[in-house]
């Protein structure tokens, strides 16, 4: 930080913004674009640090604040807990601490074309300048690391259930609706989408560094040489996709034609990357790529159910472990179940990877969302309480996500009535039926009414949509009270969703409750097209929580239907420990 604040004088800035972002804008970074992190010692996935000679804060939403609030301790750093009343948001801390004539630098290569259009409005009513071609981190970031050189390979048939021929006709169709010559992406998933290709550039998401700029007849590709092999290179080159390198995404924008009409979405590509294009007329528009993605066809939903299932054994196959060693009084601790539910996935056909990383939280740290075990910070798991265990795994025929929260020992009655309370809130989402194209973040109150009714509440969002074999968190659909409806975030027949309600006692104990849901159609009337949720999850909810009494006949009824249909779909995955803990799950509440 020192070093930085001594760049910062050299260049003549007030202020520096470090946001968790990279010239792609992705959720999970490369370690050489991990700067906040780096700086701060916050590993949290989301959050931007804000620095000036004598403050320097970190804004986090929710999910991380007891993390960070514990790994910022010492540092200097103030936690900014964004969303909090008493907060402000940073832009209007920036405006409310420097003068005019002051100037704050980002690096535009990180930073989307939207924020900043924001952020130059808001410092402009104050003359404050926004500077964005510096990046006074490298200059401090001595043994920053390099950028990734994963190969990229292909994903194919049967998987691949669109040709990349299929893809390119979806998304030129899209183009020539808005009426644009050229559609630059930055996004890796929807390059990854676009193409059939995946890669491991990035943890846990199946994606590869590159840009791509689409016209009528073909698709420069920008890529590190040597990524992609000489064969796939020549399949690509059969459906019009050209290797370019890297870098030279900058001088191929350069030389656009003045006037180009060029599609880009505002929120998915940088300021940075733009700036090489200033000739270029933009389209700004959401990704075509977004939505054609987002609506899983029967194929891919086909494999996704059958992908869950394996999922799901996995699960059987652990659970069984972890009762057995609880019930002889083996020490497990939290970094034991994440090594040994990981090791029970990579076992099951098809698994690539985790699609994140695994969350395992016994009591004080399950109310922490986002809570990671470590080799210097993690829990023994015994005595009485709740285990949270949020995880999931990437498959080639699909990504899963699933949470669930099982009792160790005696859980409490104010335990119980919290889970159950999820379980209620839970089972609303799940048995909703509503009209299509029904704007996502609607449906987030249906989740949080049961938990309302009692005076409860979560912070963070009920779901997210997911991607096939690729992102786990995945747009545009997304059910959250903090969501702005917009129309390219309604919902639609094949779109693959999370369901995740939850509740939190800081320092006490933590419950979600989570099933990947599709959206599929159930109803035709005079009134329109109905849509509701088929479960594809599979796995056991524990049931040893429930306070039977509190549940209505038609929540008993989803609970013992969801558990007669795991029974069914998994029972011929699983054999001896793994076979009797599912018989042992499944029985009717």
């Amino acid at each position: 930080m020192a070093a930085l604040r001594g760049q910062l004088a050299l260049a003549g800035l007030q202020a520096c913004l470090v946001p968790t972002a990279d010239p792609h804008l992705s959720e999970y970074l490369p370690q050489h674009w991990n700067a906040r992190a780096w700086l701060s010692g916050f590993s949290g996935s989301a959050g931007s640090l804000l620095v000036t000679a004598d403050f320097a804060g970190l804004w986090t939403d929710s999910r991380y604040w007891v993390q960070a609030e514990s790994q910022l301790r010492g540092s200097g750093i103030t936690l900014m807990r964004a969303g909090a009343p008493d907060v402000p948001d940073m832009l209007d801390w920036v405006r409310d601490h420097l003068g005019r004539g002051d100037r704050l630098g980002v690096d535009g290569r990180v930073m989307d074309r939207a924020a900043t259009l924001r952020w130059q409005s808001g410092l402009d009513k104050v003359g404050v300048g926004l500077v964005l071609n510096l990046d006074p981190v490298d200059a401090v970031w001595a043994d920053r690391p390099g950028l990734p050189t994963a190969p990229v390979y292909e994903h194919l048939p049967p998987h691949a259930c669109r040709t990349r021929a299929d893809n390119l006709t979806a998304v030129r169709a899209a183009m020539q609706a808005l009426g644009a010559d050229l559609h630059l992406l930055s996004t890796l998933d929807d390059i990854a989408w676009l193409l059939n290709l995946r890669g491991a550039d990035v943890d846990y998401n199946p994606v590869f560094l590159a840009h791509a700029l689409i016209d009528g007849q073909q698709v420069r590709l920008y890529v590190a040489p040597g990524k992609i092999p000489v064969d796939l290179a020549d399949r690509l080159a059969a459906d019009g996709v050209v290797l370019r390198d890297y870098t030279a995404v900058a001088a191929d924008l350069a030389a656009l034609d003045a006037g180009v009409r060029l599609l880009i979405d505002p929120a998915r590509v940088t300021a940075g990357t733009l700036s090489h294009a200033p000739q270029a007329r933009l389209i700004e528009s959401i990704n075509p790529s977004q939505l054609l993605k987002s609506i899983k066809n029967a194929a891919e939903a086909a494999n996704i159910r059958d992908t869950m299932a394996q999922d799901g054994a996995a699960l059987c196959e652990f659970f069984a472990w972890f009762e057995a060693a609880q019930a002889a009084g083996e020490p497990v601790t939290e970094i034991d179940v994440d090594t040994h539910l990981s090791a029970a996935r990579a076992r099951r056909p098809g698994f690539v990877s985790l699609s994140f990383a695994t969350i395992a939280g016994f009591n004080a740290n399950g109310a922490m969302p986002h809570y990671r075990a470590t080799e210097t910070h993690h829990a023994l798991v015994r005595g009485d309480g709740l285990l949270l265990i949020d995880s999931g795994g990437q498959y080639l025929g699909g990504t899963t996500d699933i949470t669930r929260v099982v009792p160790v020992g005696t859980p409490s009655t104010a335990q119980r009535a919290d889970y159950t309370a999820v379980l209620q809130a839970h089972i609303a989402l799940a048995r909703v039926q509503f009209p299509v194209d029904t704007p996502s973040s609607v449906l987030d109150a249906v989740a949080r009414t049961p938990l309302w009714r009692r005076g409860l509440d979560y912070g963070h969002g009920t779901g997210h949509g997911v991607g096939y074999f690729l992102n786990v968190h995945e747009g545009p659909q997304s059910i959250s009270v903090r969501s702005h409806a917009r129309p390219h975030q309604d919902m639609k027949a094949g779109m693959l969703t999370s369901n995740e309600p939850g509740l939190y006692r800081d320092g006490h104990w933590g419950i979600r409750i989570e099933n990947l849901v599709l959206a599929v159609p159930v109803a035709q009337t005079a009134f329109g097209s109905f849509l509701g949720f088929e479960t594809v999850t599979l796995c056991p909810i524990d049931t040893r929580c429930v306070v039977r009494e509190l549940l209505s006949s038609d929540e008993l009824d989803w609970l013992n239907g969801y558990h007669e249909q795991v029974r069914e779909r998994l029972l011929p995955l699983v054999d001896g420990p793994a076979r009797d803990w599912l018989l042992t799950r499944t029985e009717p509440v």
